[in-house]
């Protein structure tokens, strides 16, 4: 890994709470030391791909890496992260279809993976997981949107940005009224805004 700001200098040693960007605390249960709960590295400038071995801190809730020079896809050891709830790799060089590993984690609420080169169809199976955020604009996602768009559960959806063509899915006007932002611009979508908007 490619660290000119030097972030990781302090990732040395066994007490892996004191490394910067991590994030660590005392278990529920009688176990003695601490648990890594989240990492936080964005904007450190980082270049190089992510490791499976990320996928053995099964109480990380939150990974934040953006605004970095991550390339590459990610591991598909990423669904063993049981206790996350928000995943940010907005910002980097990510490429290659969508990232479906991260549809079988389990409790994750917060998608971002705007700002990247992610390509091809977006999968239905993004609308039907309970995330309350989908981050996927400024990609190169294309095809049409799923049909299945209106079974989302998410409060904010942004999709801008990519070469998504068809119609806005009439399932869209039947979206729950938690939606409160949904974005489709810059896109080449066709035809009419569906009943119900």
């Amino acid at each position: 890994t490619d660290d000119p700001l030097k972030v990781l200098d302090t990732w040395v040693g066994t007490d892996v709470c004191a490394y910067k960007g991590v994030f660590c605390v005392d278990p529920q249960d009688d176990d003695p030391g601490s648990v890594v709960v989240g990492i936080d590295l964005n904007h450190a400038n980082l270049q190089g791909t992510l490791v499976k071995e990320i996928s053995a801190l099964t109480d990380l809730s939150l990974l934040h890496l953006n605004s970095n020079r991550f390339s590459g896809t990610l591991p598909d050891t990423f669904k063993d992260l049981i206790s996350l709830q928000e995943l940010d790799l907005s910002n980097n060089h990510f490429s290659g279809p969508f990232p479906t590993v991260t549809l079988y984690i389990p409790n994750l609420m917060y998608l971002d993976l705007r700002f990247n080169s992610f390509s091809g169809p977006i999968p239905e199976d993004v609308f039907n997981k309970k995330l309350d955020a989908i981050f996927l604009n400024n990609n190169q996602f294309d095809s049409q949107i799923p049909q299945n768009l209106g079974n989302s559960p998410a409060s904010v959806i942004n999709l801008a940005n990519n070469k998504l063509s068809g119609n806005i899915p009439a399932s869209f006007g039947l979206m729950s009224s938690k939606v409160k932002e949904i974005l489709f611009l810059n896109n080449q979508l066709t035809g009419c805004i569906p009943q119900g908007v």
